[in-house]
């Protein structure tokens, strides 16, 4: 009994396969046509089949389709599939794209070349191999990367084990003269075509999920976060915060809390209109940004109302933080654009150590009256205040 293939089948399947991946990515394309990853994917794809098509039909149409055309449009498709999978993680930069595009020009004009100048089957093996494992090498970054979910580094394992695959046939064709051609019968022949059929499966069933993981994430970025400023929206600062609370009470460490909003906001509204008024709140959310810890809690409550919870930070800690955020929002200039008005807020602030019965509104209660008298004062101001035992009891 013999385990040995004709390659057209295994070709075929490969064929097949493709096409597969491409009508559910091509299903996907319909509802997310702004996805620049999924029309390059897509697009990546359509090359890959149309060169697996060609190959499989090699020996009855012309070698310029079967070959120099079906290793060329292949390796184009390979750039372009890494583009969309580093797009989809974000990694992304213009001249990274720029590079990547040009090298796999440059790959098949390389192979022009080969066909040109030496027309032999082990130098075409040899050359594409290298060059192939060469634009897949950028996948590595799926490996490796805060924020990697183990479907990403699966895939980027996947890809470095075809890149790794590829390196070892061009290097045995070179240094072995071992016969690695897909067409011509044998072990190797069925071991190669087969890996790269269940592999390309699994990445192509791979990208379709990425895509479900991105959308996912995206969906819980918008229950979390407030559209227009990107901070905290009430929700998910009082889970975050109450969990904060257990945790420094636990450990009996303090915590800051302060309460601001903008002066004269309305009046801002009404001169210049709700237009300036949404880019006062962006600026300002920017701003404060910049001079937060990544463990700060920043929510926008409504309107022109924010909140900070400063986990660990004592009186010292946040007096010094609130100033310097009343600094940096006199300052003139601006982080996003120009603005026709200048702006301040007036903040409550204050800092305890919570116990077991500590509750978020009573911290906010509390800075809400300290609001109060910042404002009473004079206004782009702070007035600290001191969470009343009363006001910790539920």
């Amino acid at each position: 009994m013999t385990l040995l293939m004709d390659s057209q089948t295994i070709l075929l399947s490969l064929g097949i396969g493709y096409l597969f991946t491409l009508v559910l990515i091509a299903a996907y394309w319909h509802d997310s046509i702004k996805s620049a990853s999924v029309k390059t994917y897509f697009l990546a794809k359509c090359a890959q089949t149309t060169a697996w098509v060609c190959m499989i039909f090699r020996g009855q149409i012309a070698d310029f389709l079967s070959i120099s055309f079906a290793n060329s449009i292949l390796l184009l498709g390979a750039s372009l599939e890494i583009i969309a999978l580093l797009g989809l993680l974000g990694t992304l930069r213009p001249l990274a794209k720029r590079l990547i595009i040009a090298a796999g020009c440059a790959s098949v004009a390389g192979f022009q070349l080969v066909l040109l100048l030496i027309n032999e089957e082990n130098i075409r093996i040899i050359y594409c191999s290298f060059v192939f494992a060469a634009i897949l090498f950028p996948a590595y970054r799926m490996l490796f990367g805060r924020g990697r979910t183990l479907l990403m580094r699966v895939m980027g394992f996947l890809y470095m084990v075809i890149a790794c695959g590829s390196v070892f046939r061009g290097a045995s064709t070179m240094l072995a003269d071992a016969s690695t051609s897909f067409y011509k019968p044998g072990m190797y022949q069925l071991v190669w075509l087969l890996s790269i059929y269940l592999i390309t499966i699994m990445l192509n069933m791979g990208f379709v999920l990425l895509l479900k993981e991105n959308t996912n994430k995206e969906l819980v970025r918008l229950a979390s976060y407030d559209d227009l400023t990107g901070t905290l929206n009430r929700r998910t600062f009082a889970a975050k915060a109450k969990d904060s609370l257990s945790e420094h009470a636990r450990k009996g460490q303090p915590l800051s809390y302060l309460l601001f909003d903008i002066d004269w906001f309305k009046t801002i509204n009404d001169t210049h209109g709700h237009h300036v008024g949404d880019q006062v709140l962006q600026d300002l959310a920017a701003r404060i940004r910049q001079q937060l810890g990544k463990d700060d809690l920043f929510v926008r409550y409504g309107g022109d109302e924010f909140g900070i919870l400063l986990p660990g930070k004592d009186e010292a800690a946040s007096s010094e933080i609130a100033e310097v955020i009343l600094q940096t929002l006199r300052g003139s200039g601006t982080v996003l654009a120009p603005l026709p008005v200048t702006y301040s807020i007036s903040m409550g602030i204050l800092t305890t150590v919570p116990n077991a019965r500590t509750q978020l509104e009573a911290l906010y209660t509390t800075c809400d009256k300290a609001l109060y008298m910042a404002k009473s004062n004079g206004r782009d101001g702070l007035y600290r205040s001191w969470l009343q035992e009363h006001h910790a009891v539920s």
